[in-house]
């Protein structure tokens, strides 16, 4: 009984739903495809809280950091000295994407937001990558590795972090 109660809830977990997902943290690497084909591949680390708090810390080829939280995204881009605030108006918004997706085939799983397709793989129950073309037509796909799901999140990662002497400009 001990064994069957065991494997009854591995299984519920790994058929969970996406919705089921409140924190994602990982190492990504992104990619950008032109329409000729030249490709722009950046590093870097996600941390992201729901219901709407990320923190994408880019490390190659540039390092920055970019905070969303409470509808407003903060970029910080250290090598320029430069801080943008801007209302979100991105169409990546981690958590509602995950949560639309529907299963197409096994671990593939399409979701539509703001009128943007994206294809989620899934290996076993972690998010393996997203896909989608951005607003100039480019193919951009994130893959994640060393992933970790529904982990304790410091809600202190969220808060923008950067000297005071940057310049600062509001979108």
């Amino acid at each position: 009984m001990k064994y069957f109660l065991l494997i009854l809830i591995s299984t519920i977990h790994l058929f969970a739903s996406f919705d089921t997902i409140t924190s994602f943290e990982a190492e990504f690497t992104q990619s950008i495809t032109d329409d000729k084909n030249k490709i722009l591949v950046y590093n870097g680390k996600i941390v992201a809280l729901k219901p709407q708090n990320a923190r994408w810390s880019y490390l190659k080829p540039v390092k920055k950091e970019v905070y969303i939280n409470n509808f407003e995204v903060t970029i910080v881009e250290s090598e320029i000295e430069q801080v943008i605030i801007k209302r979100l108006e991105s169409n990546f918004d981690f958590f509602k994407i995950i949560s639309n997706a529907k299963e197409i085939e096994k671990n593939i799983y399409t979701a539509t937001y703001k009128d943007t397709k994206f294809t989620i793989m899934k290996s076993n129950s972690l998010i393996e990558s997203i896909s989608y073309l951005d607003e100039f037509e480019n193919k951009v796909k994130i893959t994640f590795k060393n992933q970790k799901q529904n982990k304790e999140v410091d809600i202190n990662n969220f808060i923008p972090v950067f000297p005071l002497e940057f310049d600062i400009i509001r979108d």
